[in-house]
This record gives structure tokens, C-alpha cells and sequence, in this order.
């Protein structure tokens, strides 16, 4: 696991910045915690390091935080650091599931040793999780959508295992997140690839005409039927259907698209025969279906029939750290797409990508790529007082500082090697520039 971390949990400042150095000296990864709450936004399915944590800590100890992590993914290794007096505490930890524990005082090569074994058993998890997963397949899904955030990394793998599968699925996210994109994913990288893939966009199907497009029509079913006619749901026999925004299906509708959920059957307007399905469905939603069904606009038992398989795309704002390597490769996406040569794009630029809110998401931050590669702007809001050479170096340097933080997650020693430059420089540059590691790295 080469980005294998250690999440260090102390609110002792002092034990836990000597135990992050001596650890980093070690070889490993370190970020240092002095409390659970964030360390819980790091835990997922594929998360690829180990948790150590004090025992006894203000608010959340360590035996809370790691019943809070099993409940996450109970396979996660917890080492607890306990006292003297704690080891009974520690035993109990051991039988509730805590990989190991150590106690005070200890050598950094034990706790090294223990970190070592953990970090094997955790490669292992992962290795057996992808390979179930993905059964045997080659997939795209790091290029279709990209990000080393943990969210980005925890979706993938769910869609390689429900993927896999032939479940119903809801895909939940923000307009412009990649729902869609999602959703074609899973029709590619299953046993249905081959067959149609039919997407629906719910909020606009004619309301008069939405029955006859979905479910098809006899001869005389309604005035103007003079010929007999398949619906969506039968074109895409054999394949997936994809129902987009499905939060717009009108409500009468819904209870006769619940009925083909649970039978697989459809029958044409004006006729008695049911014709058999043999399809995926996949939905999608932007809005709360839980808050539609308590508002009366959306089945509840529609709502717990899809609700089976569930897939949160996160928003740009939930995976900031990938904002700057997604829009370089949306900036070559346009660049081919509009005939046009490689476009590089400024590190101030880079900068003010990965700083700015996106509420339109990947969608809004495509838009920003077209622009740059069509010349239209520079991706972001022109500076009009550094015009002076001091003024623009010191832009240009903060740039590429603030671009290095998000390529390196926020890990400060690989920035600083990279730069060349020393760690007191770095902190140095990073307060004169307002530049915050968390700011960067620590949304999604």
C-alpha cells in the first residue's frame, strides 16, 4: 500500500508530535489528531492505513472512536496506546475488536513492529475486497472518475462490487456531480455491457405522453395510436434502464413503475397481455427522496424498494484535494475535443481553482477547462494588482506552493523535498501566503 497512512490520535501535543517524528523516521506516513472527530471523515470501505489512538482522551476516547470506526469498516486496524493502569481496559478493547494494543512507555520500534503487521493485514483486506470486486475485469472507472480522495476511492470500489451484481440501484448526488456518469459506469462494468443502456430523463417526459413512452402502446390505445409501438422499458430488454431524476416522476406513476420493479412485467397501453423484463434499474436523484416521501410527494414503499443498493456521489466541495488534477484533466479533455494543442495552465490559476466554491460541480468545472482551451479566460478571476514584477513572482510562488500541497495530499515533507526548499521555509511561505494545509487537503 504505497499511500498506506497512520492516523495519530493524542490530545497530548508534546507525546504526539514526538511519536509523529519518530514514526515518520520509521518510513510511514503520519497525520496527527489531537481529538476522533476528524479522523472519522478519513474512515471508509478502502481507506489503506491503520489508526493509533490513546486510550483515555477528553470527549471521545479511544474506545468510542474505535467502536465508532467498526461501525465504518470493522476491518480497519486500531491500535490503542494505553497506561499503566489500563491494560484490563485494553483487554476488553482486544475482544470488542481493536487490532492490538501498547503500553506506556514504548519504543518506537515496538509500536513500529505493531504498525508494520497491521499495515500487512490491511493490504490484504483490500487486495481480497478489489478482487472480489472487480471478478476478474479490466475497468476504466480511475479515468471516467478521477480523484485520491478517500470519498472518490470508496466510490469506485462500490461501484466495482455493486457493479458486479445485477441489483437496482439509486444514485443520490448534487446537479453536475457525475450521476450520470456514475450510472453508465455501472451498466459497463457488468454482464449486461453488451445490451442497450436506455437513459430516461424523468422531468422531461411529456405528461400526456409518459405511460406511451414508457410502458408503449397498442393500435386504439388513445386517439392518434394507429400503430402498436415499444416503449423505453422494452427497448431496453436484456440491458439497463436508467431513470434520471426520478424525484419528477408524477406520483400516480410511481405506484405502476413499482409494480415492474417487484414482477419484472409490463403491459403495452391497450392491451391485457404482460410482456416479461428482463432488466437493471438504475435511478438517480439530486433531491432528498426521504424529505420528498415525508413531504407526501414520493412512495414511501417505492422509496425502501430502491433504496437497496445506494450511491452517494460526493460533491466537489466533499473532495477539494482533487479539484486541481480533475480540471488539468478536463483542460486536455477540451483541448482534444475542440481540436486545439495541449494548453498549459498557470499555477496562479491552478491556485484559485483549487480555492474557489464550485456549486455547479464537475460540470461547472468543466465549463471553467472549455474556457481556458478556447481562450476565452484563464479558468479564474484576473488579478489586476499584481502587475509589478515582486507582485507577480510572489503569485507565481504561491501558486505553485498551493499546487503542491493538493498533489501531495497535504503531507508537508514531500512538498518540501519537492521544492527544495526547508520545512521552516515552507511554514514560513505558508503563513505569508495565508496558505492552510486543511484548507487544501481535509474536505472529503
Amino acid at each position: 500500500m504505497n499511500d498506506a497512512k497512520i492516523l495519530l490520535v493524542d490530545d497530548e501535543e508534546e507525546l504526539r508530535r514526538s511519536t509523529a517524528q519518530a514514526l515518520e523516521l520509521s518510513g510511514f506516513s503520519v497525520e496527527t489528531f489531537s481529538n476522533g472527530d476528524h479522523v472519522l471523515e478519513l474512515i471508509g470501505y478502502s481507506f489503506p492505513g491503520v489508526v493509533v489512538s490513546d486510550i483515555r482522551m477528553p470527549g471521545m476516547d479511544g474506545m468510542t472512536l474505535m467502536q465508532k470506526i467498526r461501525e465504518l469498516d470493522p476491518e480497519v486496524p486500531v491500535i490503542l496506546v494505553t497506561g499503566h493502569g489500563d491494560v484490563q481496559l485494553a483487554v476488553k478493547a482486544m475482544r470488542e475488536g481493536a487490532y492490538d494494543f501498547i503500553e506506556k512507555p514504548f519504543t518506537p520500534e515496538m509500536l513500529a513492529g505493531v504498525i508494520r503487521r497491521a499495515m500487512e493485514r490491511r493490504g490484504l483486506v483490500l487486495e481480497n475486497r478489489l478482487l472480489k470486486a472487480v471478478a476478474g475485469k479490466r475497468d476504466d472507472l480511475e479515468a471516467r472518475l478521477p480523484g485520491r480522495t478517500q470519498v472518490m476511492v470508496d466510490l469506485r470500489y462500490r461501484i466495482r462490487a455493486i457493479g458486479a451484481s445485477d441489483a437496482d440501484t439509486l444514485v443520490v448526488g448534487e446537479t453536475g456531480a457525475g450521476k450520470e456518469v456514475v450510472a453508465r459506469a455501472l451498466h459497463d462494468i457488468s454482464a449486461r455491457a453488451s445490451r442497450p443502456f436506455i437513459a430516461i430523463n424523468c422531468a422531461a417526459l411529456p405528461a400526456n405522453l409518459i405511460e406511451s413512452e414508457l410502458f408503449g402502446h397498442e393500435v386504439g390505445a388513445f386517439p392518434g395510436a394507429v400503430r402498436p409501438r415499444y416503449g423505453k422499458f422494452e427497448h431496453g430488454r436484456g440491458g439497463t434502464i436508467l431513470l434520471d431524476e426520478i424525484g419528477s416522476m408524477p406520483f400516480d406513476l410511481q405506484a405502476k413503475f413499482l409494480r415492474v420493479l417487484q414482477e419484472r412485467v409490463i403491459s403495452r397501453l391497450g392491451s391485457n397481455e404482460t410482456v416479461a423484463l428482463d432488466v437493471r434499474f438504475i435511478a438517480t436523484s439530486k433531491v432528498d427522496l426521504e424529505a420528498e416521501v415525508a413531504a407526501g410527494r414520493f412512495r414511501a414503499d417505492l422509496f425502501y424498494r430502491l433504496n437497496v443498493a445506494t450511491l452517494h456521489v460526493p460533491s466537489l466541495s466533499q473532495r477539494r484535494p482533487d479539484v486541481p488534477l480533475l480540471f488539468l484533466q478536463l483542460v486536455r479533455e477540451a483541448a482534444a475535443r475542440y481540436g486545439r494543442d495541449e494548453v498549459a495552465a498557470p499555477p496562479e490559476v491552478i491556485s484559485d481553482i483549487a480555492q474557489r466554491d464550485w456549486p455547479g460541480n464537475v460540470r461547472e468545472l468543466r465549463n471553467a477547462a472549455d474556457r481556458l482551451v478556447l481562450g476565452l479566460d484563464d479558468g479564474g478571476p484576473q488579478s489586476e494588482e499584481a502587475t509589478g514584477l515582486a507582485e507577480r513572482v510572489a503569485e507565481f510562488e504561491r501558486g505553485v506552493i498551493a499546487s503542491a500541497l493538493v498533489a501531495h495530499g497535504g503531507s508537508l515533507k514531500p512538498v518540501y523535498e519537492t521544492l527544495g526548499i526547508s520545512r521552516k521555509t515552507l511554514y514560513e511561505k505558508m503563513q505569508k501566503y495565508g496558505l492552510d494545509k486543511r484548507m487544501l487537503t481535509t474536505e472529503g
